[in-house]
């Protein structure tokens, strides 16, 4: 199952040569926050404030070495991915970028709509 991953592309292009991500998120969270594709739509809106270009890891999830939890840690309603240790970057089988409208919305990615069920 391809879960995402949202960062800014600067810090991508930082760590992308790593072997793993996400310590700043572990010390800060306990985790890395993480979202379906069907439900990506749903948290984009906390990237609207971001001025700086952003990107989206695709993380098949049977690659990821730490445990991912299901959780509903808002009480939405809705389980997100969890990723519970620094997440193996050879999980990351795409990185597309986060497209977004005048608004500053977040508009799908031809290349994620496929994997919509």
């Amino acid at each position: 199952m391809i879960i995402l991953h949202c960062l800014k592309e600067s810090v991508w292009e930082r760590v992308n040569t790593d072997r793993y991500y996400g310590k700043e998120s572990i010390e800060a969270c306990g985790f890395i926050h993480c979202s379906s594709v069907e439900n990506f739509w749903r948290v984009a809106p906390n990237f609207k404030g971001i001025e700086e270009p952003l990107v989206l890891l695709l993380i098949e999830s049977d690659k990821v070495e730490p445990q991912i939890k299901w959780e509903d840690h808002d009480h939405c309603g809705r389980e997100y991915p969890h990723i519970y240790g620094e997440l193996n970057l050879d999980s990351v089988v795409k990185v597309l970028p986060f497209f977004k409208n005048e608004q500053g919305e977040f508009v799908y990615n031809k290349e994620l709509e496929h994997l919509i069920s």
